[in-house]
């Protein structure tokens, strides 16, 4: 008898448990197209777009162990398109190169939140970043299937605390509901349940890169949100999207790479074929042994020509970053500090909008380094035609 009552009594608790955290889960969208590839072609492609807490081994490796393990007769492939530091603008103009160039990818996870607080990425150019992305995806393919994600950290924990929704929370959810994508806000909901007792930020979640306690969590909220849509029969056939008209005209969804290599009236930069580091400060993966665009000298100049609305620089910010000037078809002259925070212990990926809601054409970017011990080490430009 006491045991049933226990089980009884367990099972309540577990179900409003469930009940509570599923409103965390907004189903703005389904994933029919993905759970076509999975049931019926026993095929998917399923790729991780976000930051470290994507990259580093947690959440994701739980989802391609459990949707392996679920599915054995389907063929996965899994792209893990994660890197440290990076949010929502480097997404979008890493896009083409990290995740379409790939092949056609099936069913997309995006997080930026988190990476777009720390790296202080205001408000416009998230939302035209993460509406880029998603654009650009669906583009490419319109029957692509996207799952928005937003994560914790104290910032936004302090945010809710003081009544209001962070920013990148915000962004996040307004694209899903726009575009008809699921949305789990995770930062909701890690916030909710330690201000419930269940758990402590310090002691169980550990800091914005979860333990393996808090990348359990992150995982049961996404495995809620595939078992309640996976479990459905496979639809007949594929559906493709139709695009609205866009939330912002000027979104970075052309956003793409520029070649180094076509720079021209090179005085004082020089393209280094495979560089690294001479000391021992780290550096993060896709920015170190590659091509890059560099200058030490004083008042060395560079002209970059290229056709779009949008102009921006990827570079590597270290001990030695220091200020560029820099202008568009000849016009004011602006400047630029490449320093960061992180600059005296990191070479750190650090991507800038120098030009934005520009005329439709050609255009040339003028950039200057200025002092004589700073270093310029420019990796790509940023074009959105």
């Amino acid at each position: 008898m006491i045991r049933k009552i226990a089980g009884f009594i367990l099972g309540i608790v577990v179900t409003v448990s469930i009940q509570a955290q599923d409103k965390f889960i907004t189903r703005y969208g389904r994933l029919d197209n993905v759970r076509y590839h999975i049931k019926t072609d026993k095929k998917a492609t399923i790729t991780f777009l976000g930051g470290s807490i994507t990259n580093m081994e947690g959440w994701r490796t739980k989802v391609c162990d459990y949707l392996t393990a679920a599915y054995p007769a389907t063929d996965f492939r899994f792209i893990n398109a994660g890197i440290p530091s990076l949010g929502s603008l480097p997404h979008a103009f890493r896009f083409e190169q990290d995740v379409l160039s790939k092949g056609k990818t099936d069913l997309l996870f995006l997080e930026a939140a988190v990476n777009d607080r720390v790296n202080g990425t205001n408000e416009v150019t998230q939302r035209r970043a993460m509406e880029g992305i998603i654009r650009h995806a669906l583009k490419a393919n319109p029957q692509v299937n996207i799952v928005l994600m937003a994560f914790v950290d104290e910032d936004k924990m302090a945010d809710y605390h003081a009544g209001k929704v962070p920013v990148e929370v915000q962004v996040h959810e307004d694209l899903a509901k726009k575009y008809h994508l699921p949305f789990i806000n995770l930062a909701k909901e890690i916030t909710t349940r330690i201000d419930a007792g269940e758990f402590t930020w310090k002691d169980d979640f550990k800091d914005l890169h979860p333990a393996p306690f808090g990348q359990q969590l992150y995982f049961n909220a996404i495995k809620r949100l595939l078992d309640e849509d996976f479990s459905a029969r496979a639809p007949k056939r594929l559906l493709s999207v139709k695009l609205p008209r866009a939330a912002d005209p000027l979104n970075y969804e052309n956003g793409a790479y520029g070649d180094i290599h076509e720079a021209v009236h090179q005085n004082g930069f020089r393209i280094i074929a495979s560089w690294e580091p001479s000391d021992n400060v780290g550096t993060r993966p896709g920015f170190v042994k590659v091509p890059m665009l560099v200058s030490d000298t004083a008042r060395a100049s560079v002209d970059y020509p290229f056709t779009g609305r949008t102009i921006g620089i990827s570079i590597v910010s270290g001990p030695d970053a220091g200020v560029i000037s820099y202008r568009i078809d000849g016009g004011a002259v602006q400047q630029k500090d490449l320093r960061t925070q992180w600059s005296k212990s990191l070479y750190l990926p650090w991507y800038l909008i120098l030009g934005d809601d520009l005329k439709p054409g050609k255009h040339i970017l003028s950039l200057q380094k200025e002092g004589d011990a700073a270093v310029c080490r420019v990796v790509y430009f940023l074009v959105n035609k």
